[in-house]
């Protein structure tokens, strides 16, 4: 356990709900072993208070950085001061760090460590046929991420048509002709289908897309990390889908964090090791 002091640097991660966050277990390990004075804590608040939040934590003089996650990843974008090429595209940021002059820079690693965990799984995105549920804060990122790597056409369903019409309208234009607004989950020549919706967070929660209606071959992806296997994932591996679990996602953002925020190991210059 991290010994926290007076000289301490503060990370936060903010959600609601927020039991089933994973970054303190990654994050807190990291700054132990490079003997970096600071600690991630998770911090739960409703949607109405998050700028009340965010607001605190840049009043506070020893808070570096903040984590975000579900509901919040669009609500940190627009508060924040400057956003990241990926952050304006996907419209939603999942880190936040001290801007120069005050404020909050954004940036959204969630789509980026999202293909590296498909990639070094072996299941490389360039070529393939995707089908995404969800268009919100991670589904955009994830969104970003697909297209950027390559993937031949990908296909958006979600609940929330304006939203997720909306985010085809900002994704065409850096892709034409690649990505589309499904009004119902276009999973029959699938060759990836992503769950990056909140459903499965819970024991009673539907299932995000019936996996019977994949073809064979098509591999299933969840973004959910607590359960680390979801019903959606067992389903899928019962009729005898190829499986990628959630965690795979928050792991490969470790590194991107680090150069983000320039953690480097005691002795060494910020954003070196």
């Amino acid at each position: 356990m991290p010994v926290v002091s007076g000289t301490t640097r503060l990370y936060a991660v903010i959600g609601d709900p927020i039991t089933q966050v994973r970054a303190p277990s990654l994050l807190n390990p990291l700054f132990a072993r490079l003997a970096v004075d600071a600690v991630l804590v998770p911090m739960q608040a409703r949607p109405e208070a998050f700028p009340t939040v965010l607001a605190g934590l840049a009043a506070a003089g020893n808070v570096d950085g903040v984590f975000v996650t579900i509901p919040h990843k669009v609500a940190a974008c627009e508060l924040a001061t400057r956003r990241s090429t990926a952050v304006r595209i996907s419209g939603s940021a999942n880190v936040l760090r001290r801007a120069p002059g005050g404020g909050w820079e954004a940036d959204n690693f969630d789509g980026a460590g999202f293909v590296r965990g498909l990639t070094r799984a072996g299941h490389p995105v360039h070529g393939a046929r995707v089908a995404l549920m969800g268009a919100g804060g991670a589904g955009s990122a994830i969104a970003v991420a697909l297209l950027d790597a390559g993937c031949r056409h990908l296909a958006i369903h979600d609940p929330d048509q304006a939203k997720c019409a909306d985010l085809v309208a900002r994704l065409d234009p850096h892709w034409p002709g690649r990505v589309e607004r499904a009004i119902e989950a276009a999973l029959h020549d699938a060759d990836l289908a992503v769950n990056a919706t909140p459903l499965g967070l819970r024991p009673d929660d539907p299932l995000p897309f019936p996996p019977q209606a994949l073809p064979a071959g098509c591999l299933v992806a969840d973004i959910i990390m607590k359960p680390a296997r979801t019903r959606l994932l067992d389903t899928a591996d019962a009729l005898g889908l190829g499986t990628h679990p959630g965690i795979h996602m928050l792991a490969e953002q470790v590194d991107l964090y680090r150069e983000f925020f320039g953690f480097a190991a005691a002795g060494q210059a910020a954003g070196s090791g």
